[in-house]
């Protein structure tokens, strides 16, 4: 049986155009279910004008990303929380 999605490194490029972090290491909690894992475990759906994102546990949408040639809309309606982890560990101002 074929899968019909992706995981959710397929976000990592599409993202990084504009997040200037990896967020495909970033820890997501779903809104409908609340389970919390790296966004790399969402289910990536590629066959629509642009990526839907669902929850691997109970399906729901958790992030939709589409581009046009000089814009991005980043629907995070589906999540609680979006953990960035940053570089260099440390906080606004360079403090730790």
């Amino acid at each position: 049986m074929q899968a019909d999605h992706l995981d959710g490194n397929a976000l990592a490029g599409p993202l990084a155009e504009i997040f200037a972090a990896d967020v495909s290491a970033a820890v997501s909690r779903c809104a409908a279910c609340g389970l919390t894992g790296p966004v790399a475990s969402l289910r990536v759906y590629d066959r629509a004008p642009g990526l839907v994102a669902r929850c691997p546990g109970c399906e729901e949408v958790v992030l939709r990303l589409v581009r046009s040639p000089d814009s991005a809309w980043l629907d995070l309606r589906g999540t609680v929380t979006l953990r960035i982890p940053l570089r260099d560990g440390t906080g606004p101002g360079g403090q730790r």
